[in-house]
């Protein structure tokens, strides 16, 4: 278990004199409670906002046990409970306010197509939609979304639903449509995203069937983690393919 006192310095900050660790050993502390968590994923946790460490003048990590004690909070809400990281986020912060609130509920949802990887395991089956209501979501009609779906760019689930997914999906088809670049431009696309999957899919297929159910519990944390690094890996490379800044 962890071992980390809970009190002492708030969120981002390190009382004076107080020990403070390298973004390693808060990894070798947490190992034995989380055994899948990762640095990266430590490092996508402080670019969502939920931790702050310190920085040294270098630009090196340190965390104070105040910081190690966040992190793990947020580590068990994401595996106990299934929370979506803005949930998580809204949580901590009532409770650094003084407010007295209870954890949500499992299966909290984030917004509806906001295209973040933060929602939870169910959130795509729980925020299904119909087809009108993807429809006027989208902005899109009828016409486009049957195209779209022959390419299988769009894909109904087995009842006729959408996911939470397929209207982040709609705008962008129809965004890229705008300059010109038909669903048949977008197989590339479409594609490459599946073999990405599949990448995924052969890091996150051993960890389902571990033995430890901690460790198989921990399977579509890693997935949507490794997705996100995924997403942006091919954002960095496609704007260095074209020699752009996104900033």
């Amino acid at each position: 278990m962890l071992r980390t006192p809970t009190g002492g310095a708030g969120h981002g900050t390190a009382a004076a004199g107080e020990r403070t660790m390298s973004i390693g050993t808060v990894l070798l502390q947490l190992r034995d409670e989380f055994p899948e968590v990762t640095i990266s994923k430590i490092r996508f946790l402080e670019t969502e906002g939920l931790i702050e460490p310190q920085r040294t003048p270098s630009g090196y990590r340190k965390f104070g046990p105040a910081d190690v004690e966040r992190l793990a909070q947020v580590l068990r809400m994401q595996r106990d409970h299934y929370l979506p990281l803005k949930v998580i986020r809204e949580h901590l912060e009532a409770l650094a306010r003084g407010e007295q609130v209870a954890l949500p509920s499992q299966g909290a949802q984030g917004e509806l197509g906001d295209g973040s990887w933060d929602q939870d395991p169910g959130a795509a089956t729980a925020a299904r939609i119909g087809r009108s209501e993807l429809l006027a979501a989208a902005g899109v009609t009828e016409e486009q979304l049957d195209e779209w779906e022959s390419y299988g760019l769009v894909v109904p689930a087995s009842g006729g639903s959408y996911g939470a997914e397929a209207v982040t999906v709609a705008r962008l088809v129809a965004d890229l449509g705008r300059f010109g670049l038909e669903p048949r431009h977008l197989r590339a696309v479409k594609a490459a995203a599946e073999r990405e999957a599949g990448l995924v899919e052969q890091v996150v297929a051993p960890l389902r069937r571990h033995r430890n159910p901690q460790t198989r519990a921990h399977a579509e944390a890693t997935a949507k983690e490794l997705a996100e690094l995924s997403v942006r890996l091919h954002a960095a490379l496609v704007q260095s393919a074209l020699k752009v800044s996104f900033h």
